[in-house]
């Protein structure tokens, strides 16, 4: 925060203060979305206890057996992966994916050097896995693609990613390409603006916000994460902001699609991944968006009249148990995909 700078606290619901700081002390050792059972600082940070989404359900579906080929094409802080690790030793092969490079070196150190398995792990996007995967010579017994944020990345306020902290608005996993977040806010109109919001964030103040956007750009650019918070408070009448969640959840959530061109591609991807399985492997996905579940339940809906079945009609979701003990996974949704041919 800027000396002399307010705390970032507003009141954004009837009769309640929510206080950026003040929670994110709280849950600097708070579960993150992915992660393992192990512990590891992130870029200085204090040690988090890392708990992957749903991994028993992730593990049943993927059935995996020791000597088998794994493929975590989003690979986090390594937390399914040290499960899949386990699945396939002795004499497995785990290939990792992810284009965040600090997320990439956690992992690479959590994961360390195992002597029974081998481990190869790449600064790429998900989208490059066929291409990975032939010129390894790999076909895989099982693909995971979680498609959530890693907590780690929401708890770093110079990644832009959160409304936690004040930090500039950049949002970027790999902050070696693309434009930032307060790049592309500066120059898109309020009809694109507007249904990025709505499109990727289920926002139902889509318009409200996109125009406050505008008009305070009008005035200055915005350059940090606060500046957005408030352009979204400013545009969403209190009585009408929810109590569950804060009223930026689903813009930030949108506005990250956007700069990481999270969904661009996402379906060819897909289809990319399953033929890169071997026979009877299973490509697994954890989606966390209606955007990103559609774009999923429509790719293995077409997958599965070309040699494949859908493991559950309906995607899997946590339990109650594993809400309250991750409350990030409670919109978590698993849909799995096996190789019949």
């Amino acid at each position: 925060m800027k000396p002399g700078a307010e705390p970032m606290a507003r009141v954004w619901s009837t009769g309640m203060t929510y206080s950026w700081l003040s929670t994110v002390r709280t849950r600097r050792m708070a579960p993150t979305e992915r992660g393992g059972d192990g512990a590891g600082g992130v870029a200085g940070r204090p040690a988090m206890r890392h708990v992957p989404v749903m991994p028993e359900e992730v593990l049943s579906d993927l059935a995996l057996k020791p000597g088998g080929i794994a493929v975590d094409a989003t690979l986090g802080l390594g937390g399914h992966a040290l499960r899949m690790i386990d699945a396939i030793r002795p004499g497995g092969v785990l290939v990792g994916l992810d284009l965040d490079t600090e997320m990439l070196q956690t992992a690479r150190d959590r994961i360390g050097k195992p002597d029974d398995i081998r481990v190869e792990l790449h600064h790429q996007d998900f989208r490059d896995l066929r291409e990975l995967l032939q010129r390894l010579g790999y076909r895989a017994d099982g693909i995971l693609f979680d498609l959530g944020l890693n907590t780690a990345q929401v708890l770093s306020p110079e990644r832009g990613f959160s409304f936690l902290e004040e930090g500039p608005l950049d949002m970027r996993m790999d902050r070696s390409r693309g434009e930032p977040a307060a790049a592309l806010l500066g120059k898109m109109t309020p009809a694109q603006i507007e249904r990025v919001l709505r499109d990727y964030g289920d926002e139902r103040w889509a318009r409200a916000i996109a125009k406050r956007i505008v008009e305070t750009r009008k005035q200055r650019p915005l350059k940090t994460t606060r500046d957005l918070v408030e352009c979204v408070l400013a545009a969403i009448p209190p009585k009408a902001r929810e109590r569950r969640i804060h009223p930026a959840t689903r813009t930030f959530q949108a506005i990250r699609i956007l700069v990481n061109g999270e969904l661009e591609g996402l379906d060819l991807a897909l289809e990319d991944a399953a033929g890169c399985l071997a026979p009877s492997g299973t490509l697994a996905v954890l989606s966390y968006h209606s955007g990103e579940d559609r774009i999923v339940k429509t790719a293995f809906r077409k997958l599965a009249q070309t040699g494949f079945i859908e493991l559950h009609r309906k995607p899997l979701e946590p339990g109650e148990e594993e809400v309250a003990r991750n409350p990030r996974s409670r919109s978590a949704k698993l849909r799995s995909l096996r190789r019949t041919s």
